[in-house]
Protein backbone atom coordinates (compact mmCIF):
# COMPACT_ATOMS: atom_id res chain seq x y z
CA UNK A 1 0.00 0.00 0.00
CA UNK A 2 1.54 3.67 -0.78
CA UNK A 3 0.08 6.52 -0.28
CA UNK A 4 1.22 10.15 -1.47
CA UNK A 5 1.90 13.71 -0.29
CA UNK A 6 1.91 17.02 -2.22
CA UNK A 7 3.10 20.42 -0.76
CA UNK A 8 2.39 23.67 -2.82
CA UNK A 9 4.00 26.95 -1.50
CA UNK A 10 1.38 29.15 -3.05
CA UNK A 11 -1.84 31.18 -1.82
CA UNK A 12 -4.67 28.85 -1.04
CA UNK A 13 -7.12 31.68 -2.36
CA UNK A 14 -5.85 30.13 -5.64
CA UNK A 15 -5.42 25.96 -5.48
CA UNK A 16 -5.30 25.47 -8.89
CA UNK A 17 -3.66 22.35 -8.13
CA UNK A 18 -6.49 20.76 -6.94
CA UNK A 19 -9.43 19.16 -8.83
CA UNK A 20 -13.02 19.98 -7.75
CA UNK A 21 -14.27 17.12 -5.47
CA UNK A 22 -11.54 15.36 -5.25
CA UNK A 23 -10.57 15.85 -1.20
CA UNK A 24 -11.86 13.82 1.53
CA UNK A 25 -11.13 15.95 5.00
CA UNK A 26 -9.39 19.11 5.35
CA UNK A 27 -7.73 19.78 8.90
CA UNK A 28 -6.18 23.06 8.95
CA UNK A 29 -5.61 26.30 11.45
CA UNK A 30 -5.40 29.32 9.28
CA UNK A 31 -3.68 32.80 10.70
CA UNK A 32 -5.74 34.26 13.51
CA UNK A 33 -7.56 37.54 12.80
CA UNK A 34 -6.77 40.44 15.15
CA UNK A 35 -3.79 38.45 16.72
CA UNK A 36 -0.98 40.88 16.39
CA UNK A 37 1.75 38.05 15.31
CA UNK A 38 -0.28 37.69 12.18
CA UNK A 39 -1.01 41.24 11.00
CA UNK A 40 1.91 41.37 8.52
CA UNK A 41 0.43 37.79 6.80
CA UNK A 42 -3.13 39.63 6.16
CA UNK A 43 -1.35 43.01 5.63
CA UNK A 44 1.04 41.34 3.22
CA UNK A 45 -2.17 40.23 1.13
CA UNK A 46 -4.60 43.53 1.23
CA UNK A 47 -2.47 46.55 2.27
CA UNK A 48 -5.66 48.02 3.71
CA UNK A 49 -5.99 45.91 6.66
CA UNK A 50 -2.83 47.61 8.19
CA UNK A 51 -4.02 50.99 6.99
CA UNK A 52 -7.48 50.34 8.74
CA UNK A 53 -5.27 49.35 11.97
CA UNK A 54 -2.92 52.21 11.80
CA UNK A 55 -6.19 54.51 12.03
CA UNK A 56 -7.70 52.63 14.88
CA UNK A 57 -10.35 50.70 12.82
CA UNK A 58 -10.30 46.89 14.06
CA UNK A 59 -13.32 46.33 13.17
CA UNK A 60 -12.67 47.12 9.30
CA UNK A 61 -9.52 44.90 10.12
CA UNK A 62 -11.44 42.07 11.24
CA UNK A 63 -13.60 42.23 8.69
CA UNK A 64 -10.87 42.55 5.77
CA UNK A 65 -8.68 39.88 7.38
CA UNK A 66 -11.80 37.14 7.41
CA UNK A 67 -12.56 38.20 3.88
CA UNK A 68 -8.75 37.00 3.03
CA UNK A 69 -9.70 33.63 4.33
CA UNK A 70 -13.43 33.88 3.16
CA UNK A 71 -11.78 32.85 -0.39
CA UNK A 72 -10.10 30.16 1.11
CA UNK A 73 -13.00 28.46 2.44
CA UNK A 74 -14.83 29.17 -0.74
CA UNK A 75 -11.59 26.75 -2.28
CA UNK A 76 -12.24 24.12 0.30
CA UNK A 77 -16.09 24.13 -0.78
CA UNK A 78 -14.60 23.33 -4.35
CA UNK A 79 -12.37 20.76 -3.41
CA UNK A 80 -13.99 19.24 -1.13
CA UNK A 81 -15.94 15.73 -2.32
CA UNK A 82 -19.56 15.58 -1.40
CA UNK A 83 -19.87 14.27 1.95
CA UNK A 84 -16.39 15.24 3.02
CA UNK A 85 -15.80 16.97 6.01
CA UNK A 86 -13.49 20.62 7.12
CA UNK A 87 -12.12 20.51 10.45
CA UNK A 88 -10.62 24.50 11.22
CA UNK A 89 -9.04 24.82 14.46
CA UNK A 90 -9.35 28.96 15.24
CA UNK A 91 -9.18 31.00 18.71
CA UNK A 92 -11.09 34.28 19.38
CA UNK A 93 -8.87 37.35 19.54
CA UNK A 94 -8.50 40.02 22.43
CA UNK A 95 -6.69 43.15 21.60
CA UNK A 96 -6.83 46.81 23.16
CA UNK A 97 -6.72 49.50 20.04
CA UNK A 98 -6.73 53.00 20.93
CA UNK A 99 -7.07 52.29 24.71
CA UNK A 100 -10.53 50.20 23.90
CA UNK A 101 -10.29 46.44 25.06
CA UNK A 102 -12.20 43.84 23.21
CA UNK A 103 -12.96 40.56 21.68
CA UNK A 104 -13.02 39.52 18.08
CA UNK A 105 -14.78 36.28 17.51
CA UNK A 106 -13.18 34.62 14.75
CA UNK A 107 -14.66 31.61 15.63
CA UNK A 108 -18.69 32.95 14.96
CA UNK A 109 -17.45 34.72 12.15
CA UNK A 110 -15.50 31.51 10.50
CA UNK A 111 -18.77 29.53 11.15
CA UNK A 112 -21.42 32.22 9.47
CA UNK A 113 -19.05 32.30 6.17
CA UNK A 114 -18.87 29.01 6.15
CA UNK A 115 -22.76 28.59 6.15
CA UNK A 116 -22.92 31.00 3.73
CA UNK A 117 -20.94 28.73 1.05
CA UNK A 118 -23.51 25.84 2.05
CA UNK A 119 -21.22 23.86 4.35
CA UNK A 120 -23.63 22.12 7.21
CA UNK A 121 -22.40 23.17 10.62
CA UNK A 122 -21.81 19.89 13.01
CA UNK A 123 -20.94 20.24 17.39
CA UNK A 124 -18.05 21.78 17.52
CA UNK A 125 -15.33 20.88 19.81
CA UNK A 126 -13.74 23.08 22.78
CA UNK A 127 -10.25 22.47 22.96
CA UNK A 128 -9.32 23.66 26.63
CA UNK A 129 -5.69 24.75 26.27
CA UNK A 130 -3.48 23.62 29.69
CA UNK A 131 -1.85 26.77 31.49
CA UNK A 132 0.00 27.51 34.46
CA UNK A 133 0.73 30.75 33.93
CA UNK A 134 0.42 33.00 36.92
CA UNK A 135 -1.09 36.45 35.46
CA UNK A 136 -2.80 34.72 32.86
CA UNK A 137 -6.06 37.19 33.99
CA UNK A 138 -6.68 39.86 31.90
CA UNK A 139 -7.30 43.47 33.41
CA UNK A 140 -7.34 45.09 36.86
CA UNK A 141 -6.59 42.33 38.87
CA UNK A 142 -9.16 42.14 41.95
CA UNK A 143 -10.46 45.13 41.42
CA UNK A 144 -14.56 45.13 39.49
CA UNK A 145 -15.24 45.80 36.62
CA UNK A 146 -12.26 46.20 35.10
CA UNK A 147 -10.45 42.76 34.71
CA UNK A 148 -11.42 40.43 32.10
CA UNK A 149 -12.31 36.52 31.44
CA UNK A 150 -9.17 35.40 30.24
CA UNK A 151 -9.61 32.85 26.36
CA UNK A 152 -8.20 29.26 27.81
CA UNK A 153 -9.78 27.00 25.23
CA UNK A 154 -9.97 27.32 21.36
CA UNK A 155 -12.45 25.85 18.67
CA UNK A 156 -12.48 23.38 16.23
CA UNK A 157 -15.42 24.00 13.92
CA UNK A 158 -16.37 20.59 11.91
CA UNK A 159 -18.18 21.40 9.15
CA UNK A 160 -19.77 19.37 6.27
CA UNK A 161 -20.12 19.58 2.84
CA UNK A 162 -23.81 18.08 1.45
CA UNK A 163 -24.98 14.73 2.65
CA UNK A 164 -24.01 12.14 4.32
CA UNK A 165 -21.26 10.30 2.99
CA UNK A 166 -21.57 6.79 2.01
CA UNK A 167 -19.92 3.79 1.46
CA UNK A 168 -20.73 1.83 -1.61
CA UNK A 169 -18.27 -0.82 -2.87
CA UNK A 170 -16.65 -3.08 -0.99
CA UNK A 171 -12.92 -2.06 -1.31
CA UNK A 172 -14.60 1.27 -0.05
CA UNK A 173 -16.58 -1.11 2.97
CA UNK A 174 -13.39 -2.48 3.67
CA UNK A 175 -11.02 0.46 3.84
CA UNK A 176 -13.60 2.06 6.69
CA UNK A 177 -13.75 -1.19 8.78
CA UNK A 178 -9.89 -1.03 8.87
CA UNK A 179 -10.33 2.23 10.08
CA UNK A 180 -11.97 2.02 13.18
CA UNK A 181 -11.19 3.35 16.46
CA UNK A 182 -11.09 1.71 19.71
CA UNK A 183 -13.87 1.88 21.58
CA UNK A 184 -12.37 3.62 24.63
CA UNK A 185 -10.96 5.74 22.16
CA UNK A 186 -14.17 7.00 20.59
CA UNK A 187 -15.30 7.72 24.03
CA UNK A 188 -12.69 10.54 24.27
CA UNK A 189 -12.38 11.88 20.84
CA UNK A 190 -15.83 12.42 20.54
CA UNK A 191 -16.26 14.39 23.88
CA UNK A 192 -16.90 18.50 22.81
CA UNK A 193 -14.20 19.39 25.11
CA UNK A 194 -10.63 18.29 24.76
CA UNK A 195 -8.43 18.62 27.90
CA UNK A 196 -5.70 16.59 27.48
CA UNK A 197 -4.11 18.14 24.44
CA UNK A 198 -1.27 20.99 25.09
CA UNK A 199 0.31 23.37 22.92
CA UNK A 200 2.79 22.61 20.80
CA UNK A 201 6.73 24.35 21.57
CA UNK A 202 8.12 25.88 18.38
CA UNK A 203 11.33 24.16 18.50
CA UNK A 204 12.82 26.06 15.17
CA UNK A 205 16.47 27.38 14.85
CA UNK A 206 15.27 30.00 12.28
CA UNK A 207 13.75 32.97 15.05
CA UNK A 208 11.41 34.58 12.04
CA UNK A 209 9.73 31.26 10.94
CA UNK A 210 9.40 30.54 14.84
CA UNK A 211 7.50 33.90 15.38
CA UNK A 212 5.29 33.50 12.32
CA UNK A 213 4.21 30.11 13.36
CA UNK A 214 1.51 28.82 15.46
CA UNK A 215 1.42 25.17 15.14
CA UNK A 216 -1.32 23.10 16.30
CA UNK A 217 -0.49 19.46 18.34
CA UNK A 218 0.43 16.32 16.33
CA UNK A 219 -2.42 14.80 18.31
CA UNK A 220 -5.01 17.21 17.20
CA UNK A 221 -4.65 16.73 13.76
CA UNK A 222 -4.25 12.84 14.26
CA UNK A 223 -7.35 12.45 15.79
CA UNK A 224 -9.64 14.59 13.66
CA UNK A 225 -7.71 12.72 10.84
CA UNK A 226 -8.84 9.15 12.39
CA UNK A 227 -11.70 10.62 13.16
CA UNK A 228 -13.33 12.16 9.85
CA UNK A 229 -12.22 10.12 7.02
CA UNK A 230 -10.52 6.06 6.16
CA UNK A 231 -7.33 5.09 4.94
CA UNK A 232 -5.78 6.38 1.57
CA UNK A 233 -8.34 9.20 1.60
CA UNK A 234 -7.18 12.34 0.71
CA UNK A 235 -6.38 15.32 3.84
CA UNK A 236 -6.60 19.00 2.37
CA UNK A 237 -4.73 21.83 5.14
CA UNK A 238 -4.84 24.95 3.48
CA UNK A 239 -2.66 26.75 5.80
CA UNK A 240 0.17 23.83 6.29
CA UNK A 241 2.88 25.50 8.23
CA UNK A 242 5.12 23.41 9.82
CA UNK A 243 3.23 19.95 8.22
CA UNK A 244 1.27 18.51 11.34
CA UNK A 245 -1.50 17.82 9.10
CA UNK A 246 1.16 15.97 6.51
CA UNK A 247 2.49 14.06 9.63
CA UNK A 248 -0.70 12.63 10.79
CA UNK A 249 -1.66 11.76 7.50
CA UNK A 250 1.27 10.13 6.64
CA UNK A 251 1.05 8.16 10.30
CA UNK A 252 -2.84 7.13 9.41
CA UNK A 253 -2.78 5.83 6.04
CA UNK A 254 -4.13 8.64 4.25
CA UNK A 255 -2.89 10.97 1.57
CA UNK A 256 -2.49 14.41 1.56
CA UNK A 257 -1.96 17.63 0.32
CA UNK A 258 -0.54 21.43 1.73
CA UNK A 259 -0.80 24.83 0.63
CA UNK A 260 1.99 27.49 2.41
CA UNK A 261 1.65 30.62 1.25
CA UNK A 262 5.14 31.26 3.23
CA UNK A 263 8.12 29.93 1.56
CA UNK A 264 10.52 30.27 4.70
CA UNK A 265 8.61 27.46 5.85
CA UNK A 266 10.43 24.78 3.52
CA UNK A 267 13.55 23.67 5.39
CA UNK A 268 11.51 23.51 8.22
CA UNK A 269 8.95 20.94 6.39
CA UNK A 270 11.87 18.84 5.30
CA UNK A 271 13.23 18.38 8.36
CA UNK A 272 10.77 16.88 9.56
CA UNK A 273 10.20 14.33 6.95
CA UNK A 274 13.13 11.75 8.26
CA UNK A 275 10.83 11.21 11.70
CA UNK A 276 7.46 10.71 10.20
CA UNK A 277 8.62 7.01 9.93
CA UNK A 278 9.51 6.62 13.46
CA UNK A 279 6.87 9.46 14.68
CA UNK A 280 4.22 7.33 12.95
CA UNK A 281 4.86 3.72 13.80
CA UNK A 282 5.48 4.95 17.50
CA UNK A 283 1.80 6.23 18.32
CA UNK A 284 0.47 3.38 16.25
CA UNK A 285 2.43 1.15 19.10
CA UNK A 286 1.10 3.62 22.02
CA UNK A 287 -2.34 2.91 20.71
CA UNK A 288 -1.98 -0.55 20.33
CA UNK A 289 -0.47 -1.10 23.83
CA UNK A 290 -3.04 1.13 25.36
CA UNK A 291 -5.80 -1.02 24.40
CA UNK A 292 -4.23 -3.91 25.78
CA UNK A 293 -4.14 -1.79 28.94
CA UNK A 294 -7.59 -1.35 28.69
CA UNK A 295 -8.27 -4.57 28.31
CA UNK A 296 -5.95 -5.87 31.14
CA UNK A 297 -7.86 -3.45 33.64
CA UNK A 298 -11.22 -4.41 32.06
CA UNK A 299 -10.83 -8.20 32.46
CA UNK A 300 -9.10 -7.38 36.15
CA UNK A 301 -12.67 -6.15 36.85
CA UNK A 302 -14.36 -9.18 35.96
CA UNK A 303 -15.57 -7.36 32.21
CA UNK A 304 -14.44 -9.25 29.56
CA UNK A 305 -14.62 -8.12 26.40
CA UNK A 306 -17.47 -9.89 24.04
CA UNK A 307 -15.86 -9.56 20.07
CA UNK A 308 -12.19 -10.21 19.20
CA UNK A 309 -10.16 -8.30 16.68
CA UNK A 310 -9.80 -10.87 14.09
CA UNK A 311 -6.08 -9.09 12.41
CA UNK A 312 -4.05 -9.00 16.29
CA UNK A 313 -6.27 -11.32 18.41
CA UNK A 314 -7.08 -9.34 21.47
CA UNK A 315 -10.72 -8.54 23.00
CA UNK A 316 -12.14 -5.31 21.26
CA UNK A 317 -15.60 -4.50 22.83
CA UNK A 318 -17.63 -3.91 19.94
CA UNK A 319 -18.11 -5.86 16.48
CA UNK A 320 -17.07 -2.70 14.67
CA UNK A 321 -13.64 -2.97 15.93
CA UNK A 322 -13.23 -6.45 14.51
CA UNK A 323 -11.53 -5.56 11.84
CA UNK A 324 -9.45 -2.49 13.25
CA UNK A 325 -6.30 -2.80 11.28
CA UNK A 326 -3.33 -0.31 11.36
CA UNK A 327 -0.66 0.21 8.48
CA UNK A 328 3.44 -0.07 9.14
CA UNK A 329 5.28 2.93 7.83
CA UNK A 330 8.17 0.92 5.96
CA UNK A 331 9.68 3.66 3.54
CA UNK A 332 9.50 6.88 2.74
CA UNK A 333 10.92 8.53 -0.58
CA UNK A 334 11.09 11.91 -1.73
CA UNK A 335 10.54 12.42 -5.70
CA UNK A 336 11.34 15.91 -5.30
CA UNK A 337 11.30 18.49 -2.56
CA UNK A 338 6.93 18.96 -2.39
CA UNK A 339 6.11 15.50 -3.32
CA UNK A 340 6.44 12.15 -0.86
CA UNK A 341 5.32 8.72 -1.31
CA UNK A 342 5.34 6.83 1.54
CA UNK A 343 5.28 2.69 1.56
CA UNK A 344 3.19 1.12 3.88
CA UNK A 345 3.18 -3.11 5.14
CA UNK A 346 1.41 -5.19 7.88
CA UNK A 347 2.99 -5.19 11.42
CA UNK A 348 6.08 -7.18 11.92
CA UNK A 349 5.38 -10.35 14.31
CA UNK A 350 7.28 -9.20 17.82
CA UNK A 351 6.45 -10.57 20.67
CA UNK A 352 4.07 -7.98 23.42
CA UNK A 353 6.86 -7.63 26.68
CA UNK A 354 4.60 -4.95 28.27
CA UNK A 355 1.17 -6.99 28.27
CA UNK A 356 0.78 -10.65 27.90
CA UNK A 357 -1.21 -11.67 24.60
CA UNK A 358 -4.59 -11.87 25.88
CA UNK A 359 -6.38 -15.92 26.30
CA UNK A 360 -9.05 -16.27 23.83
CA UNK A 361 -12.34 -15.11 24.19
CA UNK A 362 -14.81 -17.46 25.95
CA UNK A 363 -17.96 -18.48 23.67
CA UNK A 364 -16.68 -15.92 20.94
CA UNK A 365 -16.52 -17.72 17.44
CA UNK A 366 -13.10 -17.23 15.47
CA UNK A 367 -13.92 -15.19 11.93
CA UNK A 368 -12.31 -15.80 8.29
CA UNK A 369 -9.12 -13.27 8.41
CA UNK A 370 -8.46 -11.51 5.62
CA UNK A 371 -4.47 -11.11 6.42
CA UNK A 372 -2.44 -13.62 9.29
CA UNK A 373 -3.09 -13.13 12.99
CA UNK A 374 -0.88 -11.20 14.70
CA UNK A 375 -0.64 -10.16 18.71
CA UNK A 376 2.02 -7.61 18.26
CA UNK A 377 3.20 -4.21 18.32
CA UNK A 378 4.93 -2.81 15.29
CA UNK A 379 8.70 -2.98 15.30
CA UNK A 380 10.76 0.26 15.41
Amino acid sequence: MHTRHRIYFSDSRHMEGVPDESVDLIVTSPPYPMIKMWDPVFSGQDPAIGTALKKGRPAAAFEGMHRILDSVWKEAFRVLKSGGSACINIGDAVRTVNGDFGLYPNHARILSGLQHLGFTMLPCILWRKQTNAPTKFMGSGMLPPGAHVTLEHEYILIARKGPLREFKTDSEKQRRRESAFFWEERNVWFSDVWMDLKGTSQDLSDKNVRDRSGAFPFELAYRLIAMFSVKEDTVLDPFLGLGTTLSAAVSLARNSIGYEIDPGFKDAVRSRIHTLKSGGNRRTRERIQSHLDFVQTREQAGKPLKHRNVHYGFPVVTRQETALFFEEIVSIKESDTHRLEVEYAAGKTEEVRTTKAPAPVEGVESKPKRRPMQRTLFSE
